[in-house]
């Protein structure tokens, strides 16, 4: 099985990028954040994931552990393929969509593209207990801005774990963002 791989991004494509390694170019299908912050020509390391069907073979691609092991969850629940796995982790964070399969939040998992009620409870009720903790702990927020943004979403009725992830995401990609901007931004994502 192939685990993980290191090459230079030789191309992207829809839904995927052509990573050269050793002379040998692979095509790996990876989640649309990953994909979009790729470069060509930028050297990359990629969690993979390797698929044998009868109609081929399949690589998938992720920036770290975290996405490869929930993608890997998502596969053993029946009715869900790879494509609805790569829109869930399209649409959500790992740690935010880790804590929606834990606490059922059926309005976040149905959010992704190709996830109906019906998927969304199915996914909730086999993989409630099967993701690992460390995926659920909450990281401590360093920034007073987004302790404020966290709270403010929770006054809102959002749960505080979802709004969490939520917020450090968005803080990792602006770590000098204000409260309001984080609000403004964790409410297009959890809508």
């Amino acid at each position: 099985m192939i685990r993980y791989l290191r090459g230079l991004v030789l191309k992207k494509e829809e839904g995927g990028f052509l990573l050269l390694v050793g002379g040998v170019g692979f095509l790996v299908q990876a989640p649309g954040p990953f994909l979009q912050a790729l470069k060509e020509g930028e050297e990359v390391g990629v969690h993979t994931h390797l698929q044998v069907r009868e109609d081929g073979l399949f690589l998938y691609g992720f920036p770290e552990e975290e996405s490869l092991l929930l993608f890997e969850l998502l596969l053993s629940v029946s009715g869900v393929g790879p494509k609805v796995a790569l829109a869930l982790l399209s649409a959500l964070p790992p740690r935010l969509l880790a804590r929606a399969l834990v606490e059922g939040d059926l309005r976040l998992l149905t959010s992704a593209s190709g996830v109906g009620k019906r998927l969304a409870e199915r996914m909730a009720l086999e993989l409630k207990g099967k993701v690992p903790p460390h995926l659920l702990t909450g990281e401590k927020v360093e920034s007073e801005a987004a302790e404020e943004a966290v709270l403010a979403l929770a006054a809102l009725g959002f749960k505080e774990g979802q709004a969490r992830a939520v917020v450090l995401d968005l803080l990792r990609q602006n770590p000098k963002a204000k409260a309001q901007d984080l609000i403004k931004e964790a409410l297009k994502r959890l809508r």
